[in-house]
């Protein structure tokens, strides 16, 4: 019977295994040499079946025997099944839990580049400290990886950024290893020493949780069946920025700048790129400064753009621009004779960081200029830079709740909404938006209408609240308590 058990919870039979269930197969029978049906089941991510044995009383923090012996959680964890971590740890499995070797969930979740995973985690009492018995800490074993999402979320959680691990390597150390190293080499080295002999390999890219570039390499047998594989992501110089921050390093501005450029292109949404650029802009020192100001001025359209995003938000505090007047005649030029798009884009960007409304014109200038492709960052910056009574801006930007496109919709009716001028075009503009299909636009419409007092935002937040997943948080808190 439980034979029966284990194949329909490895063909992912969900009406099956209950009935079996139901029947009086053991959930959780003994048999320390067998393999549980929990355990198979959260390594998969199958939480209906993960639910159901749980209900039927399978132990959450049994270790499971067979070939791959080790704890349900650790096994959700290592493969980033959140949904099935959650439901074990509200069924009781100790977050703590260790496997052989000292191993923990988190371990496995940080070791396999599993960021959601890791902050469920945390956020369920989880050490950022742990290690295994090995003396491999969460840390170091996300830096290996190069898993900059869980690196920065260890981090976050004040994991020891310099603690080494057992081979006495700091996470910083393990960082500066993998800098400039070739992936795929590195990988096919280290598989070929542990492949069969014969096997052929294969070599993939792919995006990591966290938008870095994933690289595999697999192994496979003469029959084509896949023997073996690595992994690692492209996250290391990244990685090596938040432990250089974290520790107190500083690096020259020039090799920081070097660090950020192969990667404008290789990431998702640039995350290199930016963690670099970000780290620059928190020095918001004179030294700094100067430095992103004359590459504003380099031959290399790149490197202009990148110089463009450190001064975008440089020295910003919560209540200072402290380089504010030094900052914008810079952008303010660059406007008007930056012949590379991509750099007048960035441009764009840091005139709406900014802020100020000197920089309107230059604004209007770059978004309405001929052959222009509008995206979100255009009413953003309109918005964030309009001041009250412009009535050609203003007439733009309500324009912009109407594009075709649903993102530039979004950002031009937060914009809208978040002026602090009012009028019955803005109120009209805003209420038009909440018939739109996208439930962003209408919760940004409703908090505008709201804090112009306007009774028709109940309207909007009716529907949000209606139409909207329950874990939609940012929708549904935009417009609760209204």
């Amino acid at each position: 019977m439980y034979r029966e058990l284990l194949d329909a919870v490895t063909g992912n039979d969900a009406e099956r295994v209950e009935r079996l269930l139901q029947n009086g197969t053991s959930a959780d029978p003994g048999g320390a040499e067998e393999p549980t049906a929990l355990y198979l089941a959260s390594g998969t991510g199958r939480v209906a079946i993960v639910r159901a044995l749980l209900s039927h009383g399978a132990d959450p923090n049994r270790i499971s025997g067979g070939q791959d012996a080790g704890l349900p959680l650790c096994a959700a964890s290592a493969w980033d099944r959140v949904e099935t971590v959650e439901a074990l740890l509200a069924a009781g499995a100790d977050v703590s839990g260790r496997e052989a070797d000292g191993w923990t969930a988190v371990l496995w979740a940080a070791a396999n580049g599993r960021a959601d995973a890791v902050r469920t985690l945390l956020a369920a009492g989880a050490d950022a400290e742990d290690a295994n018995e090995g003396g491999d800490t969460a840390l170091t074993l996300a830096t290996r990886r190069g898993a900059l999402g869980v690196v920065r979320t260890l981090l976050e959680a004040g994991a020891e950024a310099d603690r080494p691990d057992g081979d006495g390597d700091t996470p910083l150390s393990i960082a500066y290893d993998w800098l400039g190293t070739q992936l795929e080499s590195a990988l096919l080295e280290q598989l070929t020493e542990q492949a069969p002999e014969g096997s052929q390999f294969v070599v993939g890219r792919s995006r990591a949780t966290d938008g870095t570039d994933l690289v595999t390499v697999a192994a496979a047998g003469p029959d084509g069946t896949r023997v073996a594989e690595l992994t690692c992501q492209r996250g290391h110089a990244a990685v090596a920025t938040l432990l250089e921050d974290a520790t107190g390093e500083r690096l020259p501005f020039e090799e920081m700048v070097e660090r950020a450029m192969p990667y404008r292109d290789i990431d998702e949404e640039a995350e290199t790129w930016w963690t670099v650029a970000s780290s620059l802009s928190r020095r918001g020192d004179g030294e700094t400064f100067d430095a992103a100001a004359r590459l504003c001025a380099a031959e290399d359209p790149r490197k202009r753009e990148f110089a463009v995003d450190v001064l975008a938000e440089f020295g910003f505090t919560e209540d200072e621009k402290p380089f504010l007047e030094e900052t914008l005649p810079i952008l303010r030029r660059m406007a008007a004779t930056e012949g590379d798009e991509r750099v007048l884009r960035s441009v764009l960007g840091a005139l709406g960081h900014h802020a100020d409304p000197r920089a309107l014109p230059e604004v209007l200038e770059i978004i309405t200029s001929d052959g222009w492709t509008r995206t979100q960052a255009d009413p953003a910056a309109l918005a964030a830079v309009l001041p009250s009574g412009h009535a050609e801006g203003l007439a733009l930007l309500i324009s912009m709740t109407e594009d075709p496109d649903a993102e530039v919709r979004d950002w031009a009716t937060m914009g809208l909404a978040g002026l602090a001028q009012d009028s019955e075009p803005i109120r009209d503009a805003l209420a038009a938006r909440l018939d739109d299909e996208d439930l962003n636009t209408v919760a940004e419409a409703t908090r505008g209408l709201a804090t112009r007092g306007d009774a028709r935002a109940q309207r909007g937040a009716d529907r949000v609240l209606a139409e909207s997943d329950e874990d939609d948080d940012y929708v549904r808190d935009l417009v609760k308590n209204l």
